[in-house]
């Protein structure tokens, strides 16, 4: 990965290969030893180690999804840690559409993201 990109350039290229579905790109911006919190199940949701497990959840995510669009509301940075307000936007099967608000707290180092701790309102 290019060390030259700044945090939120990074968590703004994973976020962008999260909505195309690339999980080659967002394997090269995650570190071996990334750790993924999800937002389910309540209240804690389910914890994921490295880059497979991680990985491996993204992909079961996107076979389950049949259209998933993460929006940036906000994002910055401050040293290792980056935080993003978001919008998940989502149309189930039967094409019936919803929204959940949350926030994603990101670690990185060396230009790849280490963790990304998610949380949802409600």
């Amino acid at each position: 990965m290019n060390i030259s990109l700044t945090n939120v350039e990074v968590v703004r290229r994973f976020t962008d290969a999260l909505n195309l579905a690339d999980l080659e790109m967002m394997g090269a911006l995650i570190s071996d030893d990334t750790v993924f919190e999800n937002t389910y199940p309540a209240p804690d949701g389910t914890r994921y180690e490295g880059k497979p497990a991680v990985l491996g959840f993204w992909r079961e995510f996107f076979q389950s999804s049949a259209y998933a669009n993460i929006e940036i509301v906000d994002v910055f940075s401050v040293d290792d840690r980056c935080a993003m307000q978001w919008t998940y936007r989502w149309r189930d099967k039967q094409g019936v559409e919803g929204h959940i608000r949350g926030v994603d707290i990101y670690k990185l180092r060396d230009g790849l993201i280490t963790e990304k701790l998610s949380y949802v309102k409600g």
